[in-house]
């Protein structure tokens, strides 16, 4: 029997944050759905609540440790301590190299790296008191490059490079470290891609399905179901692994 943790999913207020949440309650643990949007993500986990599990919704900014400490603090408190840590919190701000602005590269890279790191930094004394602990940081394959990404795409790659460094730092003391890189994924962030394309968005998704070999696109919970399988007991020997989670294989 899966014994019950305390876990933290940043960016869980819809798409595959909230999947996450909602599959790791379903495994039986204590989920901490973090969000900016405090209304979003109350009903997160008003769901997981009113379906016999236990969650709390908090607002917080993952690109501000004040924020991030505080809000870890309080998971502490009123959940006890957080040994499962989901960094998906992140945006998009698309724009070909010679048009991005520092901001849409500052803003990306706050999210993206700041955020994860600020998260684990704040969780981290937990796991190693506990002698157990599951980072599951969200990648892409856009870490590999992307058109009219850089930003993302070098956030996306920098977070597999972090990844492995924490699995080095922190597999003595029972905590493991993977990246999960999904591919094309149903959510609104790709909703939003398609509309800086100027395409239909069921035109993309059509699009993409046929460039994927088991011919369809991802959904959130598909990369729920990994999320779930790296935070599990059983996953104790797995550490330090970017899992590319996109219907084909990935270089």
């Amino acid at each position: 029997m899966t014994e019950t943790r305390t876990a933290i999913v940043t960016g869980a207020a819809r798409g595959i944050g909230a999947a996450t949440a909602q599959r790791l309650a379903a495994d039986g643990h204590q989920v901490a759905v973090l969000d900016l949007d405090a209304e979003q993500a109350q009903a997160v986990a008003d769901q997981i609540n009113s379906s016999g599990g236990k969650a709390l919704a908090l607002a917080c900014d993952v690109s501000d440790a004040a924020s991030v400490d505080a809000a870890v603090a309080q998971i502490a408190e009123e959940l006890g301590a957080p040994t499962i840590v989901v960094n998906n919190a992140g945006i998009i701000r698309d724009n070909l190299l010679f048009k991005m602005t520092v901001e849409e590269w500052d803003l990306v890279m706050a999210v993206h790296l700041r955020g994860a790191f600020n998260t684990v930094k704040a969780a981290q004394k937990y796991m190693v008191e506990a002698k157990f602990g599951r980072i599951v940081n969200l990648s892409s394959t856009s870490a590999q490059g992307n058109r009219g990404q850089a930003n993302y795409s070098a956030a996306k790659a920098g977070v597999q490079g972090y990844t492995k460094t924490l699995a080095i730092e922190l597999g003595k003391f029972g905590v493991t470290a993977n990246a999960v890189a999904p591919g094309f994924i149903q959510t609104d962030m790709t909703a939003a891609t398609a509309e800086r394309m100027g395409v239909a968005f069921d035109d993309f998704i059509d699009y993409n399905a046929k460039q994927i070999p088991v011919a369809r696109v991802g959904q959130p919970e598909d990369i729920a179901h990994t999320v779930s399988f790296l935070a599990s007991e059983g996953a104790g020997f797995v550490s330090g692994q970017v899992i590319y989670v996109a219907g084909g294989p990935k270089d």
